[in-house]
């Protein structure tokens, strides 16, 4: 099935400081893909894959699990690893629940975790239905969209199979457990206004997490999808800013380059 056009992956060869990005549940690489590029045009190695199922139609969600999203997400880190000497991971929504799951799991080889409406659990009565529900009803509506900002579009199902979602109820469960085995330095920004993840979840993770450099970014303009909302700016500007403090020169050699060929082209004229 082929990837719907905006739904690609992305990679970027840059400097030694690495970046894996991971997408949510039922979107894909489009609701991340400018904070990647901002992050790449500072000389970062980027990574943004597209998690299984995802990108195509739900259908295709419908027979993968957590399983299959987070061995995407390990090996791409694991690929970052070997040519980068430091690693960042960073998510959201899911994707955030999928970063904060390598950074327990890989220790030292994460040098820091940033997350943007992390999910912790499937909420309301419907979640606790789910291992049976999901025998009797394929599909419910979708969660895309979630955005202040006029005009912008996630890229995403509009359906959510509930295989994939009791498998994801499953997989937030797994992650809550692991989250004192948490203890990289932390950037948690969040949405007060969120109609997908309720604020009860990011700090169900700031209580968890056993880092003891955590910062807390609200971002006041935006819903859950805050990548593509008003505040993305701020979001791209304080994640580098904290890379940059945890890994000193990181994406500096982009920016000076940059300013060294405007400095050229004024004394040229």
């Amino acid at each position: 099935m082929p990837v719907l056009p905006g739904a690609e992956p992305y990679r970027h060869e840059g400097g030694e400081v690495g970046v894996l990005l991971c997408h949510g549940f039922t979107g894909s690489p489009q609701s991340l893909r400018p904070w990647a590029e901002y992050l790449a045009a500072r000389d970062l190695t980027v990574s943004l894959p597209l998690l299984p199922g995802h990108g195509t139609r739900w259908e295709d969600m419908q027979v993968t699990g957590w399983q299959d999203w987070y061995a995407e997400v390990d090996r791409e880190l694991r690929s970052l690893r070997e040519r980068c000497s430091r690693v960042f991971v960073c998510g959201l929504s899911m994707g955030g629940a999928l970063a904060l799951r390598l950074a327990a799991r890989h220790g030292d080889a994460v040098a820091g975790v940033v997350v943007v409406n992390p999910a912790n659990r499937v909420h309301g009565l419907s979640a606790y239905a789910l291992p049976l529900l999901r025998h009797v009803v394929r599909t419910t509506r979708g969660l895309t969209d979630d955005i202040a900002k006029e005009g912008a579009t996630e890229l995403g199902y509009d359906r959510v199979p509930l295989h994939a979602a009791h498998s994801l109820r499953s997989f937030l469960r797994l992650v809550d457990a692991e989250l004192p085995q948490v203890t990289q330095p932390l950037l948690l920004l969040r949405s007060p206004q969120d109609h997908v993840v309720p604020p009860v979840d990011a700090a169900r993770v700031l209580g968890r997490v056993s880092s003891t450099d955590v910062t807390e970014v609200l971002l006041e303009h935006s819903y859950h999808v805050a990548t593509l909302d008003h505040d993305a700016d701020r979001i791209f500007e304080e994640s580098h800013s904290f890379i940059g403090r945890l890994a000193p020169g990181a994406g500096e050699g982009a920016v000076a380059e940059q300013v060294g060929q405007q400095e050229g082209t004024g004394s040229g004229g």
